[in-house]
């Protein structure tokens, strides 16, 4: 059936195809492995209270990748406040959790957001290579300079100290109310170890997105370890930056002036876990972060920290595009007008293409008795079919992927905002009209099922070359496909796709009215010369 299909109805029916299977393999598929991956990582630390038993410590020779023992500790030697939340440090030395301060980090059943589980491996942990150290270090408490930090309005110092048998750990800290802090590893003797920024946080996980670790490289590069697909052995030579992360929150290390090398190791299921590993057991230097990817938060610590958000395969052009949204922000501070806006100028700018397009299936669609006719003549001989299609094509100036390319160069565009959108914590909280959160789905579906009719009524007056009755029932279901998708994704991206189709619409009914006009033209030229 589908070499019937002209070449722009194959390509819609591929990208809807393609959205959809995406739509179904990240929730259905992704989802669950990233659950069970978590599950199983948990499972193996609470398994682990006995470190001389735990199955993953590395002989000590083995000093490329980090051994991976782990100890839950819920005892608290330290809270530090900053302005963002609180962060609470346990009795080996570890940040155990950072809890949120603000309505918009507020559940349903008002409690704030705890971005990492409890039994998932801990920021600062520290790993030796050498075995009887790192049980020694498993055992031994902490010693801290303080046990309330208020960081709120001005920077605070912490130290905390570990005296072993024959080694000492100090970590010199120094925090600050943006949620950054300075670390400083010092140890009494040089023995190597590596030290982690944590598992990545829980409190937004979702299959629709990306999560896992990341690596700024030496070249400029990121690097992304997405959850479930870690393996032994990775590692990275002079990094920048290195980030466990979820859809909305990170806990990372960076170091743009002195960089670092990085191992990754496994947690779970091949979830990744990342570590900044000493050269030499040199003390170790490293600012870090905890807390939402707010890009002009990231931006005030550091300009380069913003690589920390990730968008997938599109960030190349999801970064500069967000950029023009916020600016877009600074000038009409409601996200959701923001969006409205941004999506009339991304129309703006890819008019011409879109035009092209248009008119292009507008003279496919009065040619489509003619191909029916030719089809039909020539069905048992596809070469000649091909060759007279192509000569009425060259005949009428029709162009059959005239429909199709436009709409080719606009699908990266598409993902990218898709992405943007998805992964922007800005529209967390946002409100815009009825909606009170722009990041959840629409409580009430009206923008889904309003995106679903202005679909349909887009292929009510766009210019179809249907030549097989199947083909119009496939294009048919589009819209209540993609208002079924589209039901619980976030209202901010619906918002922007349900803009998007009423300017198409404007677009396509002043295309048919010029195409309109130029066919009285023609009529009127015809009947004058009579």
């Amino acid at each position: 059936m589908l070499e019937k299909l002209s070449p722009t109805a194959r390509m819609i029916i591929f990208v809807a195809i393609a959205f959809a299977f995406m739509t179904f393999y990240e929730r259905y598929f992704i989802q669950p492995q990233s659950i069970a991956a978590r599950q199983s990582a948990s499972q193996n630390q609470e398994d682990a209270s006995d470190v001389k038993a735990a199955p993953n410590v590395l002989e000590p020779q083995s000093a490329a990748q980090p051994p991976l023992i782990a100890q839950p500790d819920d005892r608290t030697l330290v809270r530090v406040t900053n302005a963002i939340g609180e962060l609470t440090i346990d009795e080996l030395g570890r940040i155990s959790q950072a809890t949120l301060s603000g309505s918009v980090f507020k559940s349903e059943n008002s409690e704030q957001t705890a971005l990492f589980n409890p039994r998932s491996t801990r920021a600062l942990e520290i790993r030796f290579t050498d075995r009887d150290i790192g049980e020694q270090a498993f055992k031994t408490a902490y010693t801290a300079s303080a046990s309330e930090i208020d960081a709120s309005v001005e920077v605070a110092n912490l130290t905390l100290t570990q005296t072993l048998s024959d080694i000492t750990i100090v970590k010199e800290m120094k925090f600050y109310p943006s949620g950054r802090y300075d670390l400083a590893v010092k140890l009494s003797r040089a023995v190597d170890y590596f030290i982690t920024p944590g598992s990545r946080p829980v409190a937004a996980s979702d299959p629709m997105t990306i999560q896992g670790a990341l690596v700024n490289t030496a070249s400029g590069s990121i690097e992304t370890i997405e959850d479930g697909k870690a393996v032994d052995g990775q590692s990275f030579s002079d990094a920048k930056m290195v980030s466990a992360f979820d859809r909305y929150y990170a806990s990372l290390f960076f170091n743009y002036d002195n960089p670092f090398d990085v191992a990754i190791g496994k947690e779970g299921e091949n979830a990744p876990l990342a570590f900044a590993r000493s050269k030499s057991g040199a003390a170790l230097y490293l600012s870090g972060y905890i807390g939402p990817k707010y890009v002009d938060k990231l931006r005030a610590i550091n300009p380069e920290l913003t690589d920390a958000v990730e968008y997938g395969f599109f960030t190349f052009l999801s970064k500069p595009l967000f950029i023009a949204l916020e600016w877009i922000y600074s000038l009409a501070p409601n996200w959701g007008w923001a969006i409205v806006i941004f999506t009339i100028l991304v129309k703006i700018v890819l008019f011409p293409l879109s035009h092209k397009g248009m008119a292009s299936m507008s003279k496919l669609k009065d040619l489509a008795p003619k191909m029916k006719e030719l089809q039909e003549r020539y069905k048992d001989d596809k070469q000649k079919l091909q060759l007279h299609m192509m000569e009425l094509y060259k005949k009428h100036g029709a162009n059959p992927l005239g429909g199709c390319l436009p709409l080719l160069l606009q699908i990266p565009i598409f993902f990218a905002i898709y992405r943007l959108l998805l992964n922007a914590i800005e529209l967390k909280g946002a409100q815009w009209l009825y909606i009170g959160d722009l990041s959840m789905k629409d409580p009430y579906f009206v923008l889904p099922l309003l995106m679903g009719a202005t679909m349909w009524f887009q292929q009510r007056i766009t210019p179809s070359n249907f030549t097989d009755p199947m083909q119009e029932k496939i294009f048919k279901w589009l819209p209540v496909i993609f208002t079924v998708f589209f039901l619980f994704f976030p209202a901010g991206l619906v918002l922007y796709w349900l803009v998007n189709n009423i300017i198409s619409i404007g677009q396509q009914w002043l295309i048919n009215k010029q195409i309109r006009i130029a066919k009285e033209a023609r009529k009127t030229d015809g009947n004058e010369k009579n």
